[in-house]
């Protein structure tokens, strides 16, 4: 058979096809695959994108099959080609060798899916799980990564939704499950990717009107990682593109990882049905770091730049440097710096002077649950009992102490501050207004509120 009769042939498909549907079927998903290509009964078909091949075999594969089957009479090799978007910037490019092809001896699937072209990750080589240090804040995550990394088809804790402050180690934890997947099974697709990248290509793609390829090449992932995804927020375009493309790679078993400022339940902007499938799998938090973990930091950081900071700076910078990650190590990073132009010893003088200049050092940080311990050990009372029913005045005391210094300290309101203690907004407020009261006349109570205050500030 010639090329002209083989793609002759093609037509005569599809008008037995058409015969078999109702128009709209037809016109949706047969309408605009063309033949292009007929040679040594291989016939090579343009299709608008892989979503629609999708959508055929799923739906139509035996019609297709049978109509084939009886124009050509024979086993044909079927290929197709479409246009993909480029991960890196949301351009078209056509992808004739992204073809599907029949193997040989094998039950007639034109469409099934055999080989997709290299794609370049995005990684950072350098977040690797070996230089990544853990603690008790986040050897959950570790292992739930690992875990991941070295059985991505499991599924069991799929998606994995990371949530914590900035700063954590988020980016390098997802990135280092994505090192160790292409580690261990090279041929996965795996890419990593930004929300606010994400974005720009899914808006590239609008613009083109390839919106359907856009969806298509990331249904072809094997390994989704999506940092900073809260950054979705209030795009709806965005999130209903990324809602089809998570329900593929779900039913698909492939793995998707998130990060995200804050866990799902806390999401604004986003539709409810894209924050449901985010608690499908597994949601772990990473917390700020603790003594343990910013010591470790501190140390491997010194170390890869080639510094010897004594124990006392090291113990320094870890108790005064506690919000990120980040910021000790760009503490590290400055030390050197000023160590090399000042010609200076790395003393915890100097290191006082890089702190000053780098971050805001941050007050103690005083939560209602702090109050409760510090009242609690003051006024010799036991904690559990704050949160009871007794009336008994030193309890009593105790607890509106409590209220009065949570009014005081905490940017908690009076209905937040009941609600903790089972009382209502009205109770906190007479508390707080008796207190006062005191303060005026009853010195003991004075030194008692300034103890405990002094405590906290500490």
């Amino acid at each position: 058979m010639t090329k002209r009769e083989g793609i002759i042939a093609w037509n005569k498909c599809l008008e037995i096809i058409k015969d078999n549907l109702t128009t709209e079927q037809f016109e949706a998903w047969f309408g605009q695959i063309v033949a292009v290509d007929f040679k040594d009964n291989n016939l090579t078909l343009s299709v608008p994108s892989m979503f629609f091949v999708e959508q055929i075999e799923k739906n139509y594969l035996h019609l297709l099959s049978s109509t084939l089957k009886r124009v050509y009479d024979k086993d044909i090799n079927i290929f197709y080609k479409y246009d993909v978007v480029s991960p890196s910037n949301g351009e078209s490019q056509q992808a004739a060798s992204i073809t599907l092809k029949q193997p040989k001896n094998a039950s007639i699937n034109p469409f099934r899916r055999q080989e997709m072209p290299e794609i370049d990750s995005r990684l950072d080589i350098t977040h690797t799980f070996e230089n990544y240090c853990s603690s008790m804040s986040n050897k959950l995550a570790i292992s739930i990564g690992m875990a991941i990394a070295t059985k991505p088809e499991c599924n069991t804790f799929n998606p994995m939704f990371l949530f914590g402050p900035t700063g954590v180690g988020k980016t390098h934890l997802v990135q280092a499950i994505g090192l160790k997947v292409k580690e261990l099974n090279p041929e996965k697709r795996v890419l990593y990717v930004t929300a606010r990248e994400f974005e720009g290509q899914y808006t590239t793609a609008v613009v083109q009107k390839k919106v359907n390829d856009f969806i298509n090449f990331y249904q072809g992932i094997d390994v989704l990682i999506l940092d900073d995804i809260h950054e979705f927020a209030g795009k709806q375009g965005t999130q209903n593109t990324f809602y089809y493309i998570f329900n593929h790679l779900q039913q698909s078993k492939k793995q998707i990882i998130m990060s995200s400022d804050t866990r799902p339940a806390e999401l604004d902007g986003f539709v409810p049905r894209l924050v449901s499938r985010f608690k499908w799998g597994v949601t772990v938090e990473i917390s700020k770091p603790d003594y343990q973990l910013r010591r470790g930091v501190l140390n491997m950081k010194s170390l890869q730049d080639g510094l010897e900071i004594s124990e006392d700076v090291l113990d320094y910078i870890a108790t005064n440097v506690t919000e990120s990650v980040r910021e000790l190590e760009g503490i590290v990073t400055s030390l050197l710096a000023y160590s090399t132009v000042l010609n200076q010893d790395i003393s915890v003088d100097l290191a006082n002077v890089v702190i000053s200049n780098a971050i805001k050092t941050s007050k103690k940080q005083i939560t209602f649950e702090l109050i409760v311990e510090m009242v609690s050990q003051e006024c010799d009372v036991v904690p559990d009992k704050l949160y009871g029913k007794s009336r008994k005045r030193e309890i009593s005391d105790a607890r509106q102490i409590v209220m009065y210094l949570a009014k005081e300290m905490t940017p908690l309101s009076s209905t937040n501050i009941g609600m903790r203690l089972s009382r209502d907004h009205a109770t906190v407020l007479h508390s707080c207004r008796t207190i006062k009261e005191r303060l005026s006349v009853d010195k003991k109570l004075q030194e008692l509120i300034n103890k405990i205050i002094n405590a906290l500030t500490k």
